[in-house]
C-alpha cells in the first residue's frame, strides 16, 4: 500500500510570528492522533528554520516551496539544495504552475531541480496540470505527459521512488472550482500507466501520486478514496489549522 501524503502549500503567506503561530497550533492538534499518512508543511523561506526547531519530534515534516539547481554562487535571491537540507527539510516542491506561468520556468530548469534535489536526498513533490485552455481542447494527457516526462528526464528507477508526483489542474487552483474524483482518478491513473511505461508497473505502483486544487475537509474524503489518489498538495484550506487537519483526518 502506498502511504498517503497531505502536504501544506503555504505560498507566500504568514510571516515569522504567524508561521509559528499556526505551527504551533498544529502540532497541538495532531499530538494525540495516529495517523496513517504523512504530514508535510511548506512555510516560505524565512520561516523554515524556526519551523523546524517547533516540529522536532513530532509527526510533521517540513519542506520548502522551491529551490535552484545550483549549490552556490551567483544566484541573487535563489536557495540552494544543500540550504533547504541545512534546516531540515526533507521535502520541496517543484515546477508548481505559478512558477511555470507566472515566473516563466519550463521543463528543462524543473529537471534540473529535480535531479538536483534527490542529489541531495530531497524529496521532490513534481506537480503537473494542464489549464483550462489546454483541458478545452482536450489535450490534457499530451500536456502533463510532456510534464512528466521532462520532469522524469534522467531520473534513474531507484532515484524516482524519491519523487512524489502532484497533479493540479491549474484551472482548480485557488479557483474554488475543484476536479470531479472521477476528473482526478482519470488522470492520476494515467500517470501511473505513464510511469508504468516510463520505469515498470512494480515502480509506478510505488510512487504517491497527490491531487491540488482546492481541496478542502469537505471534498478530501471523496478524492482521497480513488484508487490512484495518494494524497493531497493543499493550498488555502493550509493556512487554518483545523481546515488542514480536517483534510487530514480524511486521509
Amino acid at each position: 500500500m502506498r502511504r498517503k501524503v497531505i502536504a501544506g502549500n503555504w505560498k507566500m503567506n504568514n510571516d515569522l510570528q504567524q508561521s509559528v503561530n499556526l505551527i504551533e497550533e498544529l502540532k497541538s492538534k495532531l499530538a494525540n492522533k495516529t495517523l496513517n499518512c504523512d504530514v508535510v508543511i511548506c512555510p516560505p523561506f524565512t520561516s523554515l528554520y524556526e519551523a523546524k526547531k517547533i516540529i522536532d519530534g513530532s509527526i510533521i515534516k517540513l519542506g520548502a516551496q522551491n529551490m535552484f539547481y545550483e549549490d552556490s554562487g551567483a544566484f541573487t535571491g535563489e536557495i540552494s539544495a544543500s540550504m533547504l537540507k541545512s534546516v531540515g527539510c526533507e521535502y520541496v516542491i517543484l515546477g508548481h504552475s505559478e512558477r511555470r506561468t507566472i515566473f516563466g520556468e519550463k521543463d528543462e530548469m524543473i529537471n534540473k531541480k529535480v535531479r538536483k534535489a534527490i542529489s541531495q536526498n530531497l524529496k521532490p513533490i513534481l506537480c503537473v496540470g494542464e489549464t483550462l485552455e489546454e483541458r478545452e481542447k482536450d489535450v490534457t494527457e499530451k500536456v502533463v505527459k510532456r510534464q512528466i516526462e521532462k520532469g522524469l528526464n534522467y531520473v534513474t528507477p531507484d532515484e524516482v521512488l524519491n519523487v512524489i508526483i502532484a497533479y493540479e489542474p491549474v484551472w482548480a487552483i485557488g479557483t474554488g472550482k475543484t476536479a470531479t474524483p472521477e476528473q482526478a482518478q482519470e488522470v492520476h491513473a494515467f500517470i501511473r500507466k505513464l510511469l508504468a511505461s516510463m520505469y515498470s508497473k512494480d515502480f509506478a505502483e510505488l510512487i504517491p501520486i497527490q491531487y491540488g486544487g482546492s481541496v478542502k475537509p469537505d471534498n478530501a474524503k471523496e478524492l482521497l478514496s480513488q484508487k490512484d489518489i495518494d494524497g493531497a498538495l493543499v493550498g488555502g484550506a493550509c493556512l487554518k489549522a483545523d481546515s488542514f487537519i480536517g483534510i487530514i483526518d480524511a486521509a
